[in-house]
Parts: structure tokens; C-alpha cells; sequence
């Protein structure tokens, strides 16, 4: 009988999931302008960047939102929404208003959907270019793609907090050890190709290599389904893209 392999064995094997400490991270879905207080700068596990606390003041009522912080705002520092807004770090108002070469970040793909690009450590979406006829807004994500929004969707003024983060190096491998276990990730991950051949498919050799091709069936039984399961195509894309008008 063969043996089962870590792929199928991890499959079947529940992982421990902890409840979100904070609220969902969104742009308050305030549509008229007003005003927030930062009362608060914390931590919620699995994110890397610091999170705002604040204390929007609604007409005559108060509203407690969470953000990801932008740099450069403090505890006690009052943030403006709206059209109205100044174009200051941390202030929140639509891209139409937001002149062309800024930094944003927290960029809402759809008008008020509180938030999808952007958000990570020390990254920030750029404008490009306004289109004034097509009410869009061209932005450049970190990625380096360009994507165009409506020019009525917010966003924040500035770069997201926390880069340089992963700058400081492990060191050693007891660092590494409590990083990923406080992620609750495997590690550290052994390559199938340096295992024997009764443990993993690609396992041994006189030298560590496949042997095959790592393209698999998504039809092959669970003990073979490792590598490219299913590939449409492998390797690195090729040729320009045609556009057709």
C-alpha cells in the first residue's frame, strides 16, 4: 500500500482559526462630509500595519470606524471627509479632487465599497491620469498594473504605514520559527524534490530534479496531484497583447 503524502494528509486536517479581534477595516460609508478624531492606533493579528481607531462625528451622533493607518497621522490628529477635504496625509475624499501624480491609498474599487486597493504596508496607489469625459480615474497599483475607477470612489491621501517592516533580516531560524507559527503558517516547508520517492512524487534521484513533467492531470488520483495540477499553460507569458477596437 502507498504511502499518504503531506498534500493529502494536510487536506483532512482542521486548522485552528481565531476570531477578528477588530471590526472590519473600511472607509466609513459616509456619504456627506465630516470630521474623525484618530483616538487610537493598534495592532489586529495577521495584518501588518497599524490600524486607526477613530471617532467620527455623523450629524449629532458619533460613529467608531477602523482604518488602516496612513503615515504620518497621531493619536488626537483630526481627519476630514468629503469634497471638502484638504489635500493632507490622512485626509479621505474622492479621486476626482485628488490632483494627478499623488500618492493614495485605501482606494475603493466602486464608489463606497469602503476600501480595496492598497492597503498593506507601505504601499500606495498613484494617480495617473483623469478622464473627464468618462468620469474615470486611471490609477497605478503597487503591482505596477493600471486600473481605472470611477471618479467618485475615496480614498486617502498618502502611503500606508509600516514599510520596511520585512527590512530587518531573521537572523536566525528561531525568528522564523515564532513569525510564522504567530501566522499560523507551515514552516518550515520541506521541497518535494529533496524527499524520497516513497514520501512525494518528485521525490528522489541521483540529484534533486523532478524527472517529469510537473503538469498533472486534475483528474489523477490525490497522491499524484502535486506540481501544476490542471495547467492551461506554464512558463513566463510571451508576445504582446492584441486589442481589438
Amino acid at each position: 500500500m502507498g504511502k499518504i503524502i503531506r498534500k493529502v494528509r494536510e487536506e483532512n486536517k482542521r486548522r485552528f482559526k481565531n476570531i477578528y479581534k477588530n471590526p472590519k477595516v473600511l472607509i466609513p460609508d459616509i456619504k456627506e462630509g465630516c470630521t474623525a478624531v484618530v483616538k487610537e492606533i493598534v495592532h489586529e493579528r495577521g495584518r501588518g500595519a497599524p490600524v486607526a481607531k477613530l471617532s467620527v462625528t455623523r450629524g449629532n451622533g458619533v460613529l467608531k470606524a477602523f482604518i488602516v493607518a496612513p503615515e504620518g497621522i497621531s493619536v488626537g490628529q483630526t481627519l476630514v471627509f468629503g469634497e471638502n477635504a484638504d489635500l493632507k496625509v490622512g485626509n479621505c475624499t474622492q479621486l476626482k479632487n485628488i490632483p494627478e501624480g499623488s500618492y493614495v491609498s485605501m482606494v475603493e474599487k466602486k464608489p463606497y465599497d469602503g476600501g480595496r486597493f492598497a492597503k498593506s504596508c507601505g504601499t500606495y496607489a498613484i494617480v495617473v491620469f483623469h478622464n473627464r469625459d468618462a468620469h474615470t480615474t486611471t490609477l497605478k497599483l503597487p503591482s505596477g498594473e493600471k486600473v481605472s475607477v470611477s471618479a467618485d470612489a475615496r480614498a486617502f491621501i498618502g502611503i500606508i504605514a509600516g514599510g520596511g517592516k520585512d527590512d530587518k533580516p531573521l537572523l536566525k531560524a528561531g525568528a522564523a520559527y515564532h513569525k510564522y507559527r504567530a501566522l499560523n503558517k507551515v514552516w518550515p516547508k520541506t521541497r518535494g524534490v529533496a524527499m524520497n520517492p516513497v514520501e512525494h512524487p518528485h521525490g528522489g534521484g541521483n540529484h534533486q530534479h523532478i524527472g517529469h513533467s510537473s503538469t498533472i492531470s486534475r483528474h489523477a488520483p490525490p497522491n499524484r496531484r502535486v506540481g501544476l495540477v490542471g495547467a492551461r499553460r506554464t512558463g513566463r507569458k510571451k508576445g504582446s497583447r492584441n486589442e481589438f477596437k
